[in-house]
């Protein structure tokens, strides 16, 4: 069992950033692929960063060059830096840790971006 709790989401401006975590527990963080889900009203979730447990990663092509998912081992937590945010951005934001068929959630942080 994993536990996942996000944190770091809020109202900011277009344009502006903001840093989410997700600090996990429970089991052995650093055997999880981690990734960073998104669900805007009316919408279906979508992945917007995921990293593998060598670091790898990748990203929705919306997010390219904006987003950045890391993570630290060391403190069980992953990171979405979210950078030169837009409108289209806002939604829950999920924070997902999977390993062979078992994967688990988030509660989820609403991350708002006006215009």
């Amino acid at each position: 069992q994993v536990q996942l709790v996000e944190s770091g989401g809020g109202l900011v401006q277009a344009g502006g950033s903001l840093r989410l975590s997700c600090a996990a527990s429970g089991s052995i963080f650093s055997i999880y692929t981690m990734g960073w889900y998104r669900q805007a009203p009316g919408k279906q979730r979508e992945l917007v960063a995921v990293i593998d447990t060598a670091g790898s990663t990748k990203y929705l092509d919306s997010v390219k060059g904006r987003f950045t998912i890391s993570r630290d081992n060391a403190k069980n937590t992953v990171y979405l830096q979210m950078n030169s945010l837009k409108p289209e951005d806002s939604a829950v934001y999920y924070c997902n840790a999977e390993r062979g068929f078992k994967g688990y959630w988030g509660q989820g942080t609403q991350v708002t971006v006006s215009s």
